[in-house]
């Protein structure tokens, strides 16, 4: 599978070893960033750990991916696709708090809806965050995805086939590696 590249990241699939080790929660890899795996990165390894039996693309080109900082090398987060249905695909992400404030998220978001909009059959990306998180909301604006709907704790985000062009504050539209 192909590594997404961004300016400023590289979203790779989870390796299976990584899945367990955060999981398992003893070791500590050296190309983690200090605070990686944050609380949300361990529940995304708790899943796919869970889901890889029934659902092996759950590390394949349209599931989960390691947020990988260009600069250091250093693992900093997580975002990944869940599987489709009807045509649409959702995503989640999470940033470790020692990497927030840099647009590392929006980036990262902009990057998977780019690319999850490619996969056969899929025609729209969504996202959810909780109402009590309006920056994570900022996130998927930025990232290019409209705010459709809420519920009494949720805000939902979508963006349809093709993505809109990045706004000039964000980052450019990722390319895959070669």
């Amino acid at each position: 599978m192909s590594d997404l590249t961004t300016d400023r990241l590289v979203l790779r699939s989870w390796p299976a070893d990584e899945v367990a080790a955060v999981v398992d929660g003893e070791s500590r890899l050296p190309h983690w960033a200090e605070d990686f795996p944050a609380e949300g990165d361990r529940v995304i390894a708790g899943f796919i750990a869970g889901f890889i039996a029934e659902h092996p693309g759950t590390l394949g080109p349209y599931g989960q991916r390691q947020i990988i900082e260009r600069a250091t090398g250093l693992v900093v987060g997580a975002v990944g696709l869940f599987p489709p249905a009807d045509g649409t695909i959702e995503f989640g992400y999470g940033i470790v708090p020692s990497r927030r404030g840099r647009g590392y998220a929006s980036e990262a978001a902009r990057a998977i809806a780019a690319f999850a909009l490619t996969a056969p059959g899929i025609h729209t990306v969504r996202a959810k965050v909780e109402l009590s998180n309006p920056a994570s909301a900022r996130v998927l604006e930025k990232a290019g995805l409209s705010r459709v709907g809420a519920d009494a704790e949720l805000a939902h985000f979508q963006a349809t086939a093709p993505l809109p062009e990045p706004s000039p504050q964000s980052p450019p539209s990722p390319q895959p590696a070669s």
